[in-house]
């Protein structure tokens, strides 16, 4: 320790349950004799028992910080235990250097790898899967939602209420057709025993790197939590001071470090519950007179643009051959994050046929019978549903010339609770026949239709009104802009680093 302290030499600070006397280069922590039902510190066992606890788990993320528990003699003659820290600066919290302006992306990237490390150490237990599961994540989104409309009156505003409203439908939504995904995260591991509480204002960052403080020690039942909804919470704060792409950057820094291979969707869902807890809070702090009508439309929007841009969705993107279909689809994927899956490559993978080696036939013959292009549908549809349901929002390029095959679709997006949006594109003959004839051979299982076979699709398609109609006759920077619009309308929430679509992976 140097001689300079990092503030006035005595400062007293008090919260509802707890005061924390700053001396010299120490922190001194204590509990108030309160009952508050969701935390109990009426005697002094349970004050001692708290003080043990918190010092315990937060040595997790800064022992160097948390020294121990200790004692501080009363004028009656009792003693009461505290918790003596390493007292942090003011000026070194994450949440005011972000609000400065200042790079913290290399304590954030020390951060991630600290918070993989501590839950990669935890053990493995019953009761901390139980609360990653969805029927808890549910549970704790329905009591956030009965907390809220409790405290909505006829006085309120009627965009809050409306807001509130979008939030549960979509949350609900989602929770509604994950369960496959939300089992394979248990059973994988990603229950931890985390932080709980991870904000800003509470991470500071020093030289020798970033120490995370009060953690969430008084009910394991709200620090045991799926590993994502962690490190997602400091996300959620990191947008709620005016810098989303710290926090984006934080989480991706955090799956890279944790080996955590998680659907864009259930980052955005995390991050969306984290902001609407606040938004409870802000509600109960408004009851105490507090004027927080601001931190709640706020805390309401960050969850409501992450809800929507992490409705799974099924994008179907269909036209003729030399339609510009496949190039679209792709762009699409790559920029909101999707599996792609081509008809193309199904269809030649179900006839064993390598899908990058050219398998021309005429129409309506060898591998484009009626009888192989149904089971070419049918298969795509069922690798859809089951990567909809682990949180996958998927991509099918294919020409959806029948209405029964987009029918069947609109089902099985249904099925999944998953949003449907289809495309169609579309140019004039002669320029789709120049890309079709074109087009280089056998590359990524590009289809094999030849010009006579476009025309004869085209001529043989059934109307598709409710489509949405792009235009890929003119530059392909627009008809990309007009995909993407089309299937996000509320815009995209930016991620950081190069778009990229998912990894496509067969699913059994």
């Amino acid at each position: 320790m140097t001689s300079a302290l990092p503030g006035p030499y005595l400062v007293l600070r008090e919260t509802h349950c707890a005061g924390l006397l700053l001396v010299g280069d120490r922190a001194l922590k204590f509990k108030k004799p309160v009952d508050l039902g969701f935390l109990d510190f009426s005697t002094r066992p349970l004050r001692a028992e708290a003080c043990r606890r918190e010092v315990e788990l937060n040595q997790r993320f800064s022992p160097d910080v948390y020294l121990g528990v200790g004692e501080v003699s009363l004028p009656d003659g009792t003693r009461e235990p505290i918790v003596v820290m390493r007292r942090m600066p003011d000026d070194r919290r994450l949440a005011h250097l972000v609000t400065r302006g200042v790079d913290v992306r290399d304590d954030l990237r020390a951060l991630a790898r600290r918070l993989a490390a501590v839950h990669a150490a935890g053990r493995r237990r019953p009761e901390i899967d139980e609360q990653a599961s969805l029927h808890r994540l549910r549970a704790r989104w329905e009591d956030s939602f009965r907390v809220v409309r409790a405290h909505l009156g006829p006085s309120s505003p009627g965009d809050v209420a409306a807001a509130v409203d979008e939030v549960e439908r979509l949350a609900t939504r989602f929770l509604d057709g994950r369960q496959v995904l939300f089992d394979g995260r248990v059973r994988s591991g990603c229950a931890v025993d985390g932080h709980g509480d991870l904000i800003a204002d509470d991470v500071f960052c020093l030289p020798d790197g970033p120490r995370a403080l009060d953690c969430l020690e008084f009910d394991d039942r709200l620090r045991f939590l799926d590993r994502l909804d962690d490190a997602c919470f400091l996300a959620m704060d990191l947008e709620h001071l005016g810098a989303p792409d710290l926090g984006l950057f934080f989480v991706d820094l955090y799956a890279e470090f944790s080996g955590d291979d998680a659907p864009p969707a259930l980052v955005h869902h995390y991050i969306a519950y984290r902001a609407f807890v606040r938004a409870k809070v802000a509600f109960l702090r408004g009851d105490q007179g507090v004027e927080t009508s601001a931190e709640i439309a706020a805390y309401l929007g960050v969850a409501q643009r992450h809800l929507a841009a992490g409705a799974v969705t099924l994008v179907l993107v269909g036209g003729p051959p030399g339609s510009g279909k496949t190039t679209i689809g792709s762009h699409v994927a790559d920029r909101l994050g999707m599996v792609l899956v081509g008809s193309d490559r199904v269809r030649k993978e179900l006839a064993g046929l390598d899908p990058t080696l050219p398998a021309g036939a005429g129409f309506g013959s060898g591998l484009y019978t009626d009888a192989h292009t149904r089971r070419t549908y049918a298969e795509l549809l069922r690798r859809a549903e089951l990567l909809l349901g682990r949180g996958e929002s998927v991509v099918l390029d294919a020409t959806w010339t029948h209405e029964d095959d987009r029918r069947a679709a609109r089902l099985a997006a249904e099925r999944s609770r998953a949003d449907l949006v289809e495309i169609r594109c579309a140019t004039g003959p002669d320029l789709a026949r120049e890309r079709v004839e074109t087009r280089p051979a056998g590359r990524d299982a590009r289809s094999d239709a030849d010009a006579d076979v476009a025309t004869r699709l085209r001529s043989a398609a059934d109307r598709w009104p409710d489509a949405c109609l792009v235009d890929t006759s003119g530059p392909l920077a627009g008809s990309v802009e007009d995909a993407v619009a089309a299937v996000r309308p509320a815009g995209v929430v930016p991620r950081p680093g190069p778009p990229r679509r998912r990894t496509f992976v067969t699913p059994d």
